[in-house]
């Protein structure tokens, strides 16, 4: 029984020292966390980025509780100078197997800072397209036409080239007409199915013109802007509503043409 007796002399000479330990961190447990939400509050008002405030916030609760852990390892009677090399060793090595995480954390920071892109508005990076639904301290979230996320790494898109659009888009619809008709008509029939629509941004105004001599056809430009969510419904809008209005104008779409003539082959 002999291990007993050490444990029984072990609480009496240091039972009120644990003790003490645990009310500590206990209580700095509880400080830490009502430091962290303090410090988030304050942020808030300062108007900065969500993931920023939650970030300082819970550096602000680890420090807190840190303080509150050495401060029990003391109690406890444990040298310092030990416990602080051997968090350093610990540090070394958690940094080095962390490389990549802490590499998404700096450009986190870096994209929330500097904003190349904010929440709602539509970029094209590294080959993937979409709104921008989440920005985070490690990850961006991209949110396609299709309601699928696409989630990128932050590491990955710091330094690359990234298209903008911002909450805007301009369609890029085109339209034949045939050559014998009435070109001034044919565009007038298409600003109209324009202005009538909803989705069609006034400001910018859309463009429309003629874009290509093409054989069969007068290739008219239908350029509006439109919101980022209209994007897909306006462009299935705007051509039913220019094959309609064109029908009520007589105005023609025409086929593909080609016109083919045979020769007669000459014998010797």
């Amino acid at each position: 029984m002999e291990w007993k007796d050490k444990a029984i002399d072990f609480v009496m000479n240091n039972g009120p020292k644990v003790l003490g330990a645990v009310v500590i961190v206990a209580a700095g447990w509880i400080v830490a966390s009502w430091v962290s939400r303090f410090v988030e509050r304050a942020l808030e008002k300062k108007q900065l980025e969500p993931p920023v405030r939650m970030l300082i916030g819970r550096v602000m609760h680890l420090l807190v509780f840190a303080l509150s852990l050495v401060i029990a390892l003391d109690t406890v009677g444990f040298k310092m100078t030990t416990v602080i090399a051997a968090i350093s060793v610990a540090g070394v090595g958690v940094g080095l197997a962390m490389q990549s995480v802490l590499g998404n954390l700096v450009a986190g920071l870096t994209i929330i800072f500097t904003k190349p892109f904010r929440v709602g508005e539509y970029i094209d990076l590294l080959g993937e397209e979409g709104v921008v639904d989440r920005v985070e301290l490690f990850t961006t979230t991209l949110l396609h036409a299709d309601r699928s996320h696409v989630v990128i790494p932050n590491r990955k898109i710091v330094g690359e080239v990234l298209h903008n659009y911002g909450t805007i888009r301009q369609l890029n619809l085109t339209v034949g007409v045939a050559y014998d008709s009435n070109l001034a008509e044919a565009l007038s029939a298409v600003r109209e199915v324009l202005n009538r629509n909803a989705r069609v941004l006034k400001d910018p105004a859309p463009v429309v013109g003629v874009t290509m001599l093409a054989d069969s056809s007068i290739n008219v430009a239908v350029k509006p802007w439109v919101a980022v969510g209209d994007f897909g419904p306006a462009q299935a809008e705007i051509y039913q509503g220019i094959v309609e209005q064109f029908r009520s104008s007589k105005v023609e779409i025409p086929f593909p043409q080609r016109e083919v003539r045979m020769l007669d082959a000459k014998t010797g």
